[in-house]
């Protein structure tokens, strides 16, 4: 059985990261970034790094709002933003296609247990999650590249061809060393937590699950973040 501060904890940490990520999305409308997908990336992030992700922000992403660069047109955000919070922006924008595309696959999973079935449950996998785990897989990978997308391919004024290309060079090493330390996290809270000491198996039904989830985000943003320190360094993502 689940403790009961344990799910007042749960309740407490969804509370607090969708509040985050209003108030993000809220000031975005004000201060809408010059790369206008990070309009989404901000607030979406704010979701499970909550108030780490809030100070991130008005720190240093409003150096990067569009009426910031118009009132200081000598003002270039890059040269303001230390390198490794470029490193943590570029994995935040990876963790942006990841969060989304768990969330829309679980929830997926959920109401259509059969999707799980099609992805191998039962066939390839004794365990449901496994299964749903290559779901969540293939919509992070579409979401993440579609975001790198609309990155590179304005930054470099690329062919929507070979913007895709690039999109997926700069994203699929980031997006698997993401979903790595995800699995790995919800792996653990799974089996050795909830199944080991409560008894209980941890369902996207819960708000359990979702506080795991952002605790498995946060562990996927540090096992993606050296890898995005690499691909930034060597120019196959650019630096925000």
């Amino acid at each position: 059985m689940i403790p009961i501060w344990l799910r007042d904890i749960a309740l407490a940490c969804l509370g607090v990261g969708f509040v985050c990520a209003v108030i993000i999305a809220i000031d975005l409308t004000r201060h809408p970034q010059r790369m206008w997908i990070m309009n989404v990336v901000w607030p979406v992030n704010g979701l499970f790094g909550t108030v780490l992700t809030l100070w991130l922000y008005y720190r240093f992403g409003r150096l990067a709002a569009r009426d910031a660069t118009e009132q200081n047109k000598h003002s270039d955000s890059k040269e303001e933003t230390p390198f490794p919070v470029m490193v943590a922006k570029g994995a935040m924008h990876c963790g942006a296609g990841c969060t989304l595309g768990d969330i829309i696959a679980e929830s997926l999973a959920l109401a259509f247990p059969v999707i799980a079935i099609w992805a191998g449950w039962k066939s390839l996998f004794s365990e449901k999650m496994f299964a749903v785990w290559v779901v969540d897989y293939l919509f992070a990978f579409v979401l993440g590249v579609a975001f790198q997308y609309f990155t590179i391919k304005p930054m470099r004024d690329l062919s929507p061809g070979a913007g895709v290309v690039q999109a997926v060079k700069a994203d699929t090493l980031s997006l698997t060393a993401w979903q790595i330390g995800m699995y790995g996290f919800m792996a653990i809270a799974q089996f050795a937590i909830f199944r080991n000491l409560f008894g209980v198996r941890l369902e996207p039904s819960m708000p359990e699950f979702w506080f795991m989830m952002q605790i498995a985000m946060l562990a996927g943003f540090f096992t993606s973040y050296p890898v995005n320190w690499w691909l930034i360094e060597t120019g196959v993502k650019e630096r925000m």
